[in-house]
C-alpha cells in the first residue's frame, strides 16, 4: 500500500512538473517595467513570459497617472520614448478627442503642449489610452501574460544554490526560468529570493545625505502647514489635550532630524476626473462613512486655505490626473507602514482603507456644510468617468505605491549620486526628476499645533546616471535575478528614481543584461559592461546626458610685466 502511494506521488510530481510554464526570462509582475522588460526580451531573441498579480497591465502607468512626471525628457529614450511616441500616435487621430475638441487641448491648434521635437511624443493621455498601449506591445511581441496570480511567497522560490529555477504561485501553477526580473512595486520576489532589502529611511549618516532620514523642522514644500494661515489644533476640542487627538493624526513623536526609521512616503490614488456632465458619475459615499473624519480638514478650510484644485492637472478629454496637494488632500498619510511587508490579505485591508479614506475626502468637500461654498460648487462638478476604469466603477485599480521596499544591491544610489557630488558606474539610464518624498508623518509640535513631516522637493540639479548595479543583488544572493522597480537605492534617491518613465527604462535594461546573461552563460552580476553599453545605446537607451550649452574657453591675456 505504501509501495503504491510513492508511485502515485511520484506521478504527482511528474504531471505537476510537466505542466510547469518554461520561459527564458520570467518576469513577475505587470507594471510598465514589466511590460517593457518582456519586450527586449523578445526582442534579443528570448522567450519571456510575464507572471502578475494584476488583470491589467502598466502600473500606475494606465492607473491614473497620465500627467507623466517627466523631469528632462531628452533622457528618456528606449521602448519608454516609443511608448510615448505611441502616446502622440494615438492623439493624433480625430476619433481620439470624443470628450473635447482637440484644439481646445493645449497648444491652441497643436493638440497638446506636452509633444516635443521631431520624434513627436506626448507625455499626457488618458488611463484606457495607457493600458492599450502596453496591450499592444504585448500583442504584437506575443508575449504569454498570466494574471491573477501571487506568487507563493512562504514556499513559493525554488532555488539551486544561488540561482532561481522557479516560481509557484498560491493558485499551484510553476514558471521556470533561466533569468528572473522583479517588476512589481513591493519587490516580492526579490525578498522571497532571499535578497537584502530595506524598509523606510535611513539616517542621514548612513551615506553621507543631506535630505533622508527624518525632517522635522523642514518645510521646504506646500504640503506642510506653512501653507495655512493659521496654526491648526490637533485635538477634538481645540486646544485641550485631554479630549483627545484628531483622527489622521499621530499623537507619537516624530523622532528626531536625520534620524532613521521604518515608515513610508505616503499612498494615494491618482484619480481620473471629469467634468463632462454625459461622461460623469457622482462621487460615491462609502460605506461607513463618518464626517468626523475630515475634522481637520474643517478646520483647514475655516483658517482660509483655499488650494483644493491645484492638482487637478488636465488630461485630454476633459479630465484629469488628480494629485495630493496641500496639509490634509488625497494622501493617506500614516496609514500604510505595513504595507510593504504585510501578506497579502492585510495589503488588501490597507488598499480598502485608502479607496475609502480618499472617496470619504471628495464626499466630505461636496457635501458637508463646513467646506467653503465656492470649493464645494466646484467639487460638485467633478465625478468619475464612466469610460474609465470601467470594471472597477471608474476608481483606478491600482494604489499608488510609491515606496515599499527597497534592494540593497551590489551598488546602492544614494543623493550623493544624483546630485553628481560622486561619478556613478556603469550607467543603464538617467533620471532627472526632483527628489520627491511625499509625507510621512502627521504629528503634534511640542507648541500643541498639527505637522507634517516628510515632504520633500529638491532638485538634482539636471540629469544623472544610474548604475547597472543597482538592478543586481549581490553575488551569492540570487545570481539570475534583476530588480528594476525596488532598485538598491537610498530613500530620498528613490524619490526620484520611482517615476515610470524611468522604470520603463530601467525594465529594458535589466532585460538587456538578463539577454547577455542567457547568452554568455554567466551571472547577472558578471554580465560584461562593455557589451551591455553596447546593446542599450544600439537600442536607443541613454546613458549620459548631453550638454545643454557649449561653452567657449576665454581667450588668454597677454602677460603684462609687473613694474
Amino acid at each position: 500500500m505504501n509501495w503504491m502511494k510513492l508511485v502515485v506521488a511520484g506521478l504527482l510530481v511528474c504531471v505537476a512538473r510537466a505542466a510547469a510554464v518554461e520561459a527564458d526570462v520570467v518576469i513577475y509582475g505587470g507594471t510598465s517595467a514589466g511590460v517593457m522588460a518582456a519586450v527586449q526580451a523578445k526582442k534579443m531573441g528570448k522567450s519571456a513570459i510575464i507572471v502578475c498579480p494584476d488583470k491589467h497591465l502598466g502600473g500606475l502607468s494606465s492607473g491614473g497617472l497620465g500627467f507623466t512626471d517627466t523631469g528632462d525628457k531628452a533622457v528618456i529614450g528606449g521602448l519608454a520614448r516609443e511608448f510615448y511616441h505611441r502616446v502622440w500616435l494615438h492623439y493624433d487621430q480625430p476619433d481620439a478627442w470624443k470628450w473635447q475638441k482637440r484644439e481646445e487641448y493645449g497648444n491652441k491648434g497643436q493638440g497638446t503642449p506636452a509633444m516635443d521635437g521631431a520624434e513627436r511624443t506626448m507625455w499626457i493621455f488618458e488611463p484606457h489610452v495607457a493600458e492599450q498601449i502596453f496591450e499592444d506591445f504585448i500583442k504584437e511581441h506575443q508575449i504569454p501574460v498570466y494574471r491573477d496570480e501571487w506568487l507563493d511567497r512562504a514556499k513559493g522560490v525554488a532555488k539551486d544554490g544561488a540561482r532561481i529555477t522557479a516560481i509557484t504561485m498560491l493558485s499551484g501553477k510553476t514558471y521556470s526560468g533561466k533569468m528572473f526580473i522583479d517588476a512589481t512595486y513591493e519587490g516580492d520576489l526579490m525578498a522571497a529570493a532571499g535578497v537584502e532589502f530595506t524598509v523606510g529611511r535611513e539616517a542621514t549618516a548612513t551615506y553621507g545625505e543631506k535630505w533622508n532620514g527624518v525632517q522635522v523642522g523642514v518645510l521646504n514644500h506646500r504640503h506642510h502647514f506653512g501653507a495655512v494661515k493659521e496654526k491648526i489644533s490637533p485635538y477634538v476640542v481645540p486646544g485641550d489635550p485631554k479630549s483627545g487627538v484628531l483622527p489622521h493624526v499621530s499623537a507619537a513623536p516624530p523622532g528626531e532630524y536625520g534620524a532613521a526609521d521604518n515608515k513610508v512616503q505616503a499612498y494615494c490614488f491618482r484619480m481620473c476626473l471629469t467634468d463632462r456632465p454625459e461622461n460623469r458619475s457622482a462621487f460615491p459615499k462609502p460605506a461607513g462613512y463618518d464626517p468626523k473624519n475630515y475634522e481637520l480638514l474643517a478646520r483647514i478650510f475655516a483658517a482660509g486655505w483655499a488650494e483644493t484644485f491645484e492638482k487637478f492637472d488636465p488630461i485630454p478629454n476633459h479630465k484629469t490626473d488628480t494629485n495630493n496637494h496641500g496639509p490634509m488632500s488625497t494622501d493617506n498619510i500614516g496609514a500604510n507602514y505595513d504595507y510593504p511587508n504585510a501578506s497579502y490579505e492585510q495589503r488588501r485591508a490597507i488598499i480598502e482603507e485608502h479607496k475609502h479614506y480618499q472617496q470619504g475626502w471628495l464626499y466630505f468637500i461636496c457635501t458637508d456644510p463646513r467646506v467653503p461654498a465656492d470649493v464645494q460648487k466646484q467639487m460638485q462638478s467633478w465625478g468619475l468617468p464612466k469610460d474609465e476604469f470601467t470594471d472597477n466603477g471608474g476608481w483606478s485599480h491600482q494604489l499608488y505605491i510609491r515606496e515599499a521596499r527597497r534592494m540593497v544591491g551590489r551598488f546602492v544610489m544614494t543623493e550623493n549620486e544624483l546630485l553628481k557630488r560622486r561619478a556613478t558606474p556603469e550607467s543603464v539610464g538617467m533620471g532627472s526628476y526632483g527628489m520627491d518624498s511625499h509625507n510621512i508623518q502627521r504629528y503634534i509640535t511640542p507648541e500643541g499645533f498639527v505637522q507634517n513631516e516628510g515632504d520633500i522637493g529638491a532638485s538634482t540639479k539636471g540629469p544623472y546616471a544610474i548604475s547597472f548595479g543597482a538592478l543586481v543583488p549581490k553575488a551569492g544572493q540570487a545570481d539570475n535575478l534583476l530588480v528594476p522597480v525596488c532598485v538598491s537605492s537610498s530613500h530620498i534617491a528613490y524619490g526620484s528614481i520611482r517615476m515610470e518613465p524611468v522604470f520603463m527604462i530601467l525594465g529594458q535594461s535589466a532585460a538587456t543584461a538578463a539577454a547577455l546573461a542567457i547568452e554568455g552563460g554567466t551571472t547577472v552580476q558578471a554580465v560584461g559592461y562593455d557589451k551591455l553599453r553596447t546593446r542599450l545605446l544600439a537600442d536607443k537607451q541613454i546613458l549620459e546626458a548631453k550638454p545643454t550649452a557649449i561653452t567657449k574657453p576665454a581667450k588668454k591675456k597677454k602677460a603684462v610685466a609687473k613694474p
